[in-house]
């Protein structure tokens, strides 16, 4: 929610919000909250293992194994797990074998080599077994949201999955950026205020988008962290991908809209993805997080500063961004 006309309302990562809608989908009164302490370091490190461990079983059986058809690759902070959640459940949809969200392969792992990023998905006839009822092709998925900003991601999916699809999440820019700070500032990140992280970060990235152009091997920390502003410019994004794969291909879910009234949002998907409608997925809200007021004076700013954004971005949703209206 925003400040409107003055009053102050409890900011929220858009999953904080539970609708009943007319035509009766709903999202649970139940939520996974974003709580990245809930595991040690220790499980964390052994869950890593457990997992690279299974990679390299994987690898030989690679080419039998499926490629996605389709990704969501933005944007951060902006309903993508929530998302990932209802479209896992679908009995033609796989994701990973170990049902790992990102595997951030096209940004950070591309060194590793198409074949170490096959081994983690389904084998192709056991994926058909498993979906045989449904009497349709399944169809693999993964969701790295840092792909569509990525300066060498879109390029590289391109190249290794040219038929691919993407699906693009977006949210108020403004409320998207201090969701990014809280969620940075929780995990022990970044230790500016949102106020001062914002004047820092032309600083902070200068020249980190054309060093990682330059050498593709470099992981650049503050691309990935500290660009609130700069990655709610969703517009510019969009555009990049248009020019790599076509329009028809890239689908833009209003995240306003989706966590408003699930049902229509998730049949556009669908739709777009060429799937049916098939058994009744639980709308289950992941990665909530509840936040202190924005302070007027700087929202007001930031709101300024993406007006030309969202305008640009007003075509791809074929209507006024939801927090615009």
């Amino acid at each position: 929610m925003r400040t409107v006309k003055g009053e102050n309302v409890e900011s929220t990562d858009p999953v904080e919000t539970v609708s009943a809608e007319a035509d009766g989908r709903s999202w649970s009164s139940q939520q996974r909250l974003d709580n990245p302490g809930r595991r040690s370091v220790w499980e964390r490190q052994l869950r890593r293992v457990a997992r690279s461990g299974l990679v390299r079983l994987s690898q030989p059986t690679y080419r039998a194994r499926m490629l996605p058809d389709f990704l969501i690759v933005g944007a951060q902070r902006c309903g993508t797990t929530s998302m990932f959640g209802v479209l896992s459940q679908h009995p033609a949809v796989f994701s990973s074998v170990h049902n790992k969200k990102e595997l951030r392969f096209f940004d950070d792992e591309y060194a590793r080599g198409l074949s170490w990023y096959q081994s983690h998905f389904p084998v192709r006839a056991r994926a058909r077994a498993t979906s045989r009822g449904t009497g349709i092709e399944p169809v693999a998925f993964e969701g790295s949201p840092y792909y569509m900003f990525h300066p060498l991601a879109p390029e590289r999916i391109a190249r290794a999955l040219p038929e691919v699809r993407l699906i693009v999440m977006v949210r108020d820019p403004v409320e998207r950026a201090y969701s990014q700070h809280a969620h940075q500032v929780i995990r022990g990140l970044e230790t500016e205020s949102f106020e001062r992280a914002l004047e820092l970060e032309d600083s902070r990235i200068d020249g980190e988008a054309e060093r990682m152009a330059s050498d593709p091997s470099y992981v650049s920390r503050p691309h990935r962290l500290y660009t609130y502003r700069t990655r709610g410019q969703y517009a510019e994004q969009l555009e990049h991908l248009e020019s790599l794969f076509g329009r028809d291909r890239i689908h833009v879910v209003d995240c306003g809209d989706f966590f408003a009234d699930p049902g229509p949002d998730y049949d556009r998907v669908l739709k777009f993805l060429g799937l049916p409608a098939l058994g009744e997925p639980e709308f289950m809200p992941r990665n909530a997080r509840p936040r202190s007021p924005i302070p007027q004076s700087l929202q007001a700013a930031l709101d300024e500063h993406f007006l030309p954004y969202d305008e640009r971005l007003a075509p791809w949703l074929e209507r006024t961004p939801s927090w615009r209206r």
